[in-house]
């Protein structure tokens, strides 16, 4: 069964076209990541996703159900990007009070308020106000809340939008550890960051679904990217197209390459790219297998 199933949805407010003819199918799985412009239309995808609002046109479906449904109830959640916490109840009893509100005993509740503060290593903030947190502190806290029931499908909105770059890599970790049962989606403008979460790809721009990609290597051909330090850039791409089983190269920039060759798990592109480099007197920064989603979105 499909995780999400969008045929021809569209979204209207007045006038103004927030979506346009969405049509969508995404499984189960590795983290998906949303990405798109300023109003292209990600929060309006999220809150018709949730069943906050209903589409103008077409239909949603959710594991087979419609957004909204009680079937869905504990199977879905999201983290919306200005989530807020109650600046006068502790953590523990906000998420005890979150836990009851799904159906779940006192007791039950509090266990579970723990066990969702364990997952983002925040324990032993557990009776601690919201105003004694970091900002960091409390986008964790707000994932915990969205992990509540361990539901199978969580909508994050830029769930590192504003932290430092260790709150950043812990919040990452925590969707790569939970990736095994809970199927995320990711709205960011952080490709770097989402390329190295998310397996697919969904592009919105102007309420229009522009894209939708696979970051999964291909069977037979693949890409390779090379970002020199030192080295005469055109070249190298010159003397890279003679080498065996090149399909292209493309000179990215003054300084990086991205090669498409057809797959050989020998190891020997690596190879001759390394003996090119002693020959030629060249220095490379880094080989990285793959191309960048920025590269993969935004290449032709």
């Amino acid at each position: 069964m499909k995780l999400i199933t969008c045929t021809n949805i569209s979204k209207q407010y007045g006038n103004k076209v927030a979506l346009s003819n969405i049509n969508l199918s995404l499984d189960a799985g590795a983290p998906i990541a949303l990405v798109g412009p300023n109003g292209a239309g990600k929060t309006t995808l999220f809150s018709l996703l949730c069943g906050f609002i209903h589409p103008s046109n077409g239909e949603i479906s959710i594991f087979g159900e419609k957004p909204g449904s009680a079937k869905l109830q504990n199977i879905i959640s999201a983290l919306p990007q200005d989530a807020a916490l109650d600046p006068n109840f502790s953590i523990v009893s906000q998420l005890t009070f979150f836990g009851k509100l799904q159906g779940m005993s006192g007791k039950k509740a509090k266990q579970e308020a723990l066990r969702v503060l364990e997952l983002v290593d925040l324990t032993s903030s557990a009776q601690m106000l919201p105003k004694s947190l970091s900002h960091g502190m409390s986008k964790r806290v707000s994932i915990a809340q969205a992990l509540i029931g361990s539901p199978k499908l969580v909508l994050l909105d830029e769930p590192t939008a504003g932290l430092d770059p260790v709150n950043a890599k812990k919040i990452r970790q925590i969707v790569k550890d939970l990736s095994v049962e809970t199927t995320f989606v990711i709205s960011s403008h952080n490709l770097e960051e989402l390329e190295k979460l998310c397996d697919q790809v969904v592009y919105l721009e102007n309420g229009q679904l522009q894209q939708s990609v696979s970051m999964k290597a291909d069977a037979e051909t693949a890409f390779l990217t090379l970002t020199m330090q030192q080295a005469d850039i055109s070249a190298l791409s010159d003397k890279v197209r003679l080498l065996p089983n090149i399909l292209n190269v493309k000179i990215n920039n003054d300084e990086q390459i991205i090669i498409e060759h057809r797959i050989d798990v020998s190891f020997s592109l690596e190879l001759s790219l390394l003996t090119l480099f002693t020959e030629q007197g060249w220095q490379y920064k880094a080989m990285m297998k793959g191309r960048s989603l920025e590269e993969t979105l935004f290449s032709n």
